[in-house]
């Protein structure tokens, strides 16, 4: 995927009022579908369970803010596809044939699920990329700029192996699923960092962000390069991030190099703090969980003024060119911004992360 950084002039359709609402067609051909009021329904179909940010945050989340825009009138229906892209097919078609007004869709294969967007686009039924940009015929994208994220994970990891490192140091990568298209831009941005300034020992695609085959593939890096050879990490998510720190301390590591992580979830932060993890990705789930929804909504009203608005970046897959896109910054963590990111932001509270394990580590760090 190309992503280019364009803004999207506002419509010139030509629009109706109704009510508070500027309401007019949602779009041409086979997706346009007449203005609707608040009795929506909203399909939602997330990828996988391991990543707990999914069923905790973006279902909830998305669910709130859909309530909230339509007077409690307009509902979500969820299904989760626990890695399993046939299954996930199989949800989509459900609500294909139950002929919900939207679908907003977090690919398990990005490839795979084309026909289905296909199938969707046939029967009228608008498609927004939610996360991950799925193939086919898609009608909008909402996700964090993937590329600045793997970028963010580089250059915290040269950060935190200091002026000493270089194309000696040695670093292992692993990577996320080969069938996630934002693995692939997170593990460019990576590499637009490190590559010429360390050396990238070992790399791994990791099937489904598993963190058990993680940890079995950093247990093949320690055996190939030496467990005192390792000057870092590169995890692309949290989850892998544990499975890689297991393997390490199986291996008798004490002093562990810095691991890189993304998703800000809950043990990784306390990993974190405790030193163990040197960094995440907090990537705003609300602002993009929220972005979704209005996207969504707007789009079934026939709101076209508030969906350009909503929509001001380009994206191209592979197989669809200029979809209307928002792309949300993301920012490091580390120990030094715990408190103004994922606690400012409510996504935990203190009393969360300082369990009695960590509540040395905790006051140290000034976590209260």
């Amino acid at each position: 995927m190309r992503r280019i950084a364009i803004s999207v002039a506002a419509s010139t359709m030509t629009l109706s009022l109704a009510g508070c609402g500027v309401l007019g067609a949602t779009g041409s051909g086979a997706s346009a579908s007449p203005s609707k009021g608040d009795d929506i329904t909203v399909g939602l179909l997330l990828p996988e369970k391991a990543n707990t940010r999914y069923d905790k945050f973006d279902y909830p989340i998305i669910q709130n803010k859909v309530a909230e825009l339509t007077g409690k009138k307009g509902k979500v229906e969820y299904a989760n596809a626990d890695a399993d892209a046939t299954r996930q097919a199989s949800q989509m078609q459900k609500m294909i044939d139950e002929k919900v007004d939207i679908i907003m869709i977090d690919a398990v294969d990005s490839h795979a699920i084309a026909p289905e967007v296909q199938k969707a686009k046939n029967a009228g039924i608008p498609v927004i990329a939610y996360d991950r940009l799925a193939e086919g015929p898609i009608d909008a994208y909402v996700s964090f700029d993937n590329e600045l994220v793997g970028e963010v994970q580089g250059r915290t990891l040269l950060e935190a192996l200091g002026s000493s490192a270089d194309t000696s140091s040695k670093v292992v990568m692993v990577n996320g699923s080969p069938t996630d298209p934002n693995a692939k831009q997170f593990k460019q941005g990576a590499l637009s960092e490190l590559t010429g300034k360390v050396t990238i020992a070992e790399t791994y695609d990791t099937t489904d962000w598993k963190p058990e085959l993680a940890e079995t593939e950093m247990a093949k890096a320690i055996a190939a390069i030496g467990k005192s050879n390792i000057a870092g990490v590169y995890a692309a998510n949290d989850g892998m991030a544990g499975g890689v720190i297991k393997a390490l301390k199986a291996a008798g590591v004490t002093s562990l190099p810095p691991v890189t992580g993304q998703d800000a979830e809950l043990d990784a932060v306390q990993r974190i703090v405790a030193g163990e993890q040197y960094m995440s990705v907090y990537k705003a789930y609300p602002d993009e969980a929220e972005a979704a929804a209005q996207m969504a909504v707007a789009k079934v009203q026939g709101q076209d003024i508030q969906f350009d608005a909503l929509t001001q970046d380009k994206v191209d897959s592979p197989t669809t060119k200029g979809i209307p896109s928002k792309l949300i910054q993301p920012v490091a963590l580390t120990k030094s911004n715990i408190r103004s990111t994922v606690v400012a932001d409510g996504i935990y509270t203190v009393a969360d992360i300082c369990t009695p394990k960590y509540k040395a580590a905790c006051a140290a760090l000034g976590l209260k």
